[in-house]
């Protein structure tokens, strides 16, 4: 009904596309004000005359075309207002939604998209921390597959880098093979937090520590017979996690993957003239462009994990020839990602566009932030039965008699995690609190899931009801219906803006939409209209399409 209505006001306005009319159409918030509402205030320049003149034509326009699809059009002020012929309404949206593929979207056809998140650092335990890039990265992972997109889920696995040369040292001073075998990977962070502690008191353990990571990337045969060994105790960990998570990936190619290719981004750059000697390091100058400079090489002649990012992006490119590579990190590694993509633009690659950066915020508990070398960690496995095994107990005190609590006690706990995590706004620190997390009461996990039991439950009483040949629907035409009926309108469009949503909260989009700061945005009404490929204030980066509704 809505794209009808998109429809009908693109034959009479044809100085805005569908796109456009699209942006601006509105559900009020009263029921008397209509099912559905345009503003003309954008059309005031085009038609030079005053928004509800324009209002008051186009209206007038629309009722002498006597479309049956509506019981009345009315204008009020420089509004357009669309009242539904309700029993028709009510008719399509039912067939609509009654269908598997209900929201499916088909603006990814053909289009791939890379996601990389998750990506724990080997050798250390999956802290509560990781919880949050890898249901997020899952997320968007449902969210553009739904779109139509061909979604690759790349788990970047931190399995290369300084902390393994640190890790071997500890192995070597303070480890042992039985402990670590019978301990597996919490033997491992334990001797890694005796390393820094002991290193804070004898700096010679960091020299060390990079003499065994330049003898892993020489292809030393014990630096890397130990790293192995450490990977694969690692990955049986992360993966009894993502079981009990429901997820999966599709590549686990860690920063190791790219090693030997990192020379290739090297011969690119001095090709560019782009890399400058700095104090022995390599590096490339980005002070043009307000940020650090972005390492290359150390003094060494050893790699780092930017070196690393840009091979992994033009071996993604050539691999997947992605139409978008998201990395879904915490906000701290914002200035990271700049420094990438802009390597990436100055190559020369006009792709760079489409590359983002998706932040999150920190999770702590009790205000404490979670840090891996001073071994204030919370593990996300035991976050995980925790929440199964609280879950489990208000079953027993509940509802004893209840079939397979097992499986319903994982089912709500893990979901109470989920929930608690995607319901929180994603750039903000998240404070976790059990009590708030497990609450059958409010917006928690447990409460939505809850009602969908008890809907699922009315159906099973009722049984299989056999729908008559003629539906009245009638019945479906009263003001709570309706609304309910309008709000399933949006579904398809709600999976396409979480697609599209900026990384900003609404309210600081309308305030630096009122400041001017993003070109071409048009306001119609209480709502502004933002090209889609308007220049990002926070970071300059340009994104595809048309319209996006703040």
């Amino acid at each position: 009904m809505k794209n009808k209505i998109i429809d009908i006001l693109s034959k009479n306005i044809e100085q805005l596309d569908k796109e456009e009319i699209a942006a601006a159409l509105e559900i009020p918030k009263k029921t008397d004000m209509g099912d559905f509402a345009f503003p003309c205030f954008k059309l005031a320049k085009v038609f030079r005359k005053a928004p509800n003149m324009i209002a008051e034509e186009l209206t007038a326009q629309i009722n002498e075309k006597g479309y049956d699809i509506f019981d009345k059009v009315v204008n009020v002020g420089a509004y357009i207002n669309f009242f539904l012929a309700k029993e028709a309404f009510a008719k399509e949206i039912m067939n609509t939604v009654d269908t598997p593929d209900f929201g499916q979207g088909t603006e990814g056809e053909g289009k791939t998209v890379c996601i990389d998140y998750s990506s724990p650092n080997v050798a250390k335990n999956f802290h509560v921390g990781h919880l949050r890039t890898t249901i997020i990265g899952n997320s968007l992972y449902k969210i553009y597959s739904k779109l139509g997109y061909h979604v690759e889920r790349i788990n970047h696995l931190g399995d290369w880098g300084t902390q393994f040369g640190k890790l071997i040292v500890a192995y070597k001073k303070w480890g042992s093979k039985e402990a670590v075998e019978e301990n597996g990977i919490d033997e491992l962070m334990k001797i890694y937090v005796k390393f820094h502690q002991e290193a804070e008191k004898d700096d010679s353990l960091n020299d060390q520590a990079r003499e065994w990571f330049v003898k892993m990337e020489q292809g030393d045969e014990e630096a890397l017979s130990i790293w192995q060994w450490f990977k694969d105790i690692s990955l049986v960990e992360y993966k009894r996690i993502y079981k009990l998570l429901g997820m999966d990936f599709d590549h686990f190619t860690g920063e190791s993957f790219y090693r030997d290719k990192t020379h290739e981004v090297v011969e690119k750059l001095q090709e560019k003239d782009l890399l400058v000697e700095s104090e022995g390091a390599h590096i490339v100058p980005l002070d043009d462009y307000d940020m650090a400079p972005c390492l290359i090489m150390k003094k060494d002649g050893s790699s780092i994990y930017a070196t690393r990012d840009l091979a992994a992006l033009l071996y993604r490119k050539r691999t997947y020839n992605f139409d978008k590579c998201i990395y879904v990190t915490g906000l701290e590694q914002k200035l990271h990602f700049a420094q990438v993509f802009k390597v990436i633009e100055l190559l020369g690659y006009d792709w760079y566009q489409n590359l983002v950066h998706v932040p999150y915020g920190l999770v702590s508990m009790e205000g404490g932030k979670l840090s891996t070398r001073n071994g204030n960690v919370i593990y996300a496995e035991q976050i995980l039965h925790e929440a199964i095994e609280k879950i489990h107990e208000i079953i027993n005190e509940k509802n004893p008699d209840l079939p397979n609590k097992e499986e319903v006690s994982r089912q709500v706990g893990i979901g109470a995690i989920l929930f608690n995590d995607l319901y929180n706004q994603r750039i903000k620190d998240v404070i976790f609190n059990w009590d708030k997390i497990l609450n059958f009461d409010g917006e928690t996990g447990p409460y939505v899931q809850y009602t969908y039991a008890r809907c699922a439950s009315v159906f099973r009483k009722v049984g299989a009801v056999e729908l008559p040949a003629e539906i009245d629907y009638s019945v479906l035409t009263d003001d709570a219906t309706m609304n309910l009926l309008k709000d399933l309108t949006r579904f398809p469009q709600v999976i396409k803006e979480a697609a599209e949503k900026w990384n900003l909260s609404v309210r600081r989009v309308q305030t630096i939409c009122n400041e001017g700061m993003i070109e071409g945005a048009m306001k119609f009404g209480n709502t502004w209209a933002i090209p889609k490929n308007a220049v990002k204030p926070a970071d300059k980066r340009i994104k595809s399409g048309k319209y996006i509704k703040s």
